[in-house]
């Protein structure tokens, strides 16, 4: 049984969700616990308050707040190509099934900052069918969104990206799709076009459209069962027949009520298909 403060703290955080979901609308209750209860005393330490407990006022009567939060609850951490053998499996894999389809919608659910999406678009590019293909990135987090929305990035990050990039398959220089200067780095608006950065509450969102493909990487870990099940058939919902997810090298679908509608294409890279051949 956990100690008296640990009770505590656990009842604080308790109540400040409960708080977040019945004044805001945001969910954090099938959050991964431990995780969740690290961020919001990580929250009370960044905004000065002494206790968990000492937030509820501010959550329920300071909605200029509400950005921190969620900024703080979620874990915007990424970067381009991260996982290099998983882009070149979809560059190699999927891209060319894709290639078949006469439109591409995409979508990358979690997109934090960005990375992602921009490397997606970039692979995308290089296959021939970025003119014919739209990634929706959508993040519950809308100072990622904004920050992800600028595509500015520092030209040391441009630089230590190109090694996943080149070992992802790239084909040409990172440095080819960016205009620098001052140290900083702009990805080219011939990517960027193609890309609609939005908000999107995995937890009490729907499904906003059907897509070929779902990337979805280092999320579903932060979510207990429930959730993880939940996400998954939104997911499924919005996959066309023989449409691909993407999930983070240590997410599976092992366990999961969804797991009937996807057939593993790599177990190792977790790359999956949508049962039912697109006809």
């Amino acid at each position: 049984m956990p100690s008296h403060p640990d009770r505590l703290k656990i009842l604080e955080v308790d109540l400040f969700v409960e708080a977040l979901a019945r004044r805001h609308g945001y969910d954090f209750s099938h959050y991964a616990k431990a995780s969740l209860r690290r961020r919001v005393s990580a929250l009370a330490l960044h905004l000065g308050s002494p206790t968990i407990a000492d937030l509820l006022p501010r959550v329920l009567y300071d909605d200029s707040l509400l950005p921190t939060i969620l900024s703080t609850l979620s874990v915007p951490v990424t970067e381009m190509f991260r996982d290099p053998p998983v882009f070149r499996a979809i560059a190699e894999r999927i891209l060319p099934v894709l290639a078949t389809y006469p439109r591409l919608n995409i979508w990358q659910a979690g997109s934090a900052t960005g990375e992602e999406a921009y490397s997606l678009a970039i692979l995308l590019d290089e296959a021939g069918l970025l003119q014919k293909a739209q990634i929706y990135a959508t993040d519950i987090n809308d100072t990622a969104i904004a920050k992800a929305e600028e595509g500015i990035m520092s030209a040391e990050q441009v630089a230590r990206y190109d090694v996943s990039y080149r070992k992802a398959g790239g084909t040409k220089t990172l440095s080819h799709y960016f205009s620098q200067g001052y140290g900083f780095a702009k990805i080219s608006s011939g990517i960027k076009d193609h890309i609609s950065f939005a908000h999107h509450n995995l937890v009490s969102d729907g499904v906003f459209c059907e897509v070929s493909m779902v990337m979805c990487r280092n999320v579903l870990i932060y979510f207990d069962k429930a959730l993880q099940d939940h996400v998954l058939g939104l997911f499924a919902s919005s996959l066309s027949r023989g449409g691909f997810l993407c999930l983070g090298t240590r997410e599976n679908l092992g366990g999961s009520a969804e797991a009937h509608q996807f057939l593993s294409l790599d177990r190792e890279l977790r790359l999956f298909k949508k049962i039912g051949e697109r006809g």
